[in-house]
């Protein structure tokens, strides 16, 4: 399985084709678009999320609900292009009209100085536009329909907020997908304590009045995830690099840790190896989680905990020091249109690429041509781990 995306922010729209999903797999339209809704939410969300309002539209690969085994393609329209019309034209020539919204201020933290050297822009906005983490609603169209098949193969999983600015908010966080789901869906910042939610909330306001913005740190869990997902024997086919990887790609995460993950490297080695154990009809088991759900690569069986932290979001209405890389002088650097921090949405985004890489490994793993035989070989699977 793979897949790919396309679009610019304010371009016409996200294009997303996914390869190699089964055959058979029945969708849910409503619960993409809930996805989708829900990326849009939370507290801190700037103004551009009144505009958009993401819905789905399935263009390749699906039959009356089913997919095909054929590429699946995926649009999501950007509403806001009918004030970009004319400035993100495709195929108009460029003339003084179009280039109206030229940025050459570059933004500390941001792609845009970087880019425009990499590809010789000197207009920001071509960089800008696709370096935007609107593409990141494509992402989450596609971890919705990676999170449908897994659902259907009993595997859950769920994206939240642990953490926002200094204010931490998931003390003894319980690892049951379906009470994390309940607890999330009490407030509006997608965290498992409401009592820090008032706290939280006065930490955003505060810090959008200053013209800051903020960061924090997401966790993800999957369960009935089996074991011997991914590989040991190269360094390519490990199955929590894969992950890794996955969210260093999304946009403003700079650490990735799984289970314990920097904490265990200040621990002893018998505060962090989870103990192995073994009961009659369920096979090998763990004592505990701290190692995340992976083993020399490969999952164990076990919770699988993915963390992500997020930097605060580079465009600040108080905006930094930048240079004009036209003149050269020094100026404050471009402010477009932004939140105060995009942590929330971040929890759903994390929670998709999670998706996709658990369904890649899946689909690898068995013959991911049809649903059904993919159902059968993996309950199979299943059955084998125990009466090893």
């Amino acid at each position: 399985m793979n897949y790919l995306t396309a679009g610019e922010s304010h371009g016409p729209q996200l294009t997303g084709i996914i390869e190699g999903l089964p055959a058979g797999l029945l969708l849910d339209i409503d619960a993409i678009n809930a996805q989708l809704a829900a990326r849009q939410g939370g507290y801190g969300r700037g103004s551009r999320q009144k505009i958009e309002h993401d819905e789905v539209t399935i263009v390749g690969g699906v039959r009356h609900k089913k997919t095909l085994g054929s590429p699946i393609a995926l649009v999501v329209n950007n509403r806001d292009h009918a004030h970009w019309g004319k400035i993100m034209d495709p195929v108009a020539d460029e003339t003084a009209e179009n280039s109206l919204r030229k940025v050459e201020r570059p933004r500390p933290g941001h792609a845009d100085l970087v880019g425009g050297m990499k590809y010789n822009h000197r207009d920001l906005r071509n960089v800008l536009e696709r370096s935007s983490a609107r593409e990141t609603a494509m992402r989450v169209a596609i971890g919705a329909i990676s999170k449908q098949l897994l659902q259907q193969l009993g595997i859950d999983i769920v994206g939240y907020v642990q953490q926002i600015g200094s204010v931490a908010a998931d003390d003894q966080a319980p690892l049951d997908v379906s009470e994390i789901n309940h607890l999330i869906s009490q407030n509006d910042l997608r965290v498992v304590q409401g009592d820090k939610v008032e706290a939280i909330h006065d930490l955003i306001d505060q810090t959008k009045k200053d013209g800051d913005t903020l960061g924090g740190i997401v966790r993800v869990v999957a369960t009935n995830v089996p074991a011997g997902l991914g590989s040991y024997i190269s360094w390519d086919t490990k199955l929590d690099g894969k992950i890794a990887a996955a969210v260093m790609g999304v946009n403003a995460m700079k650490g990735v840790e799984i289970g314990d993950g920097f904490k265990a490297a200040t621990s002893f080695g018998s505060q962090v190896m989870d103990e192995i154990d073994w009961h009659e009809g369920e096979g090998f088991t763990r004592e505990s989680d701290h190692l995340g759900g992976f083993e020399g690569g490969m999952t164990n069986g076990m919770p699988i905990i993915v963390k992500a932290a997020m930097k605060p979001i580079p465009t600040l209405y108080k905006p930094l020091q930048s240079v004009d890389v036209e003149t050269k002088e020094v100026k404050k650097a471009s402010v477009e249109r932004s939140d105060t921090t995009a942590i929330v949405p971040a929890s759903i985004v994390i929670e998709s690429v999670v998706a996709i890489e658990l369904a890649k490994a899946i689909t690898d793993t068995f013959d991911g041509s049809n649903m059904d035989r993919l159902k059968a070989q993996l309950k199979a699977y299943r059955e084998e781990l125990k009466n090893y």
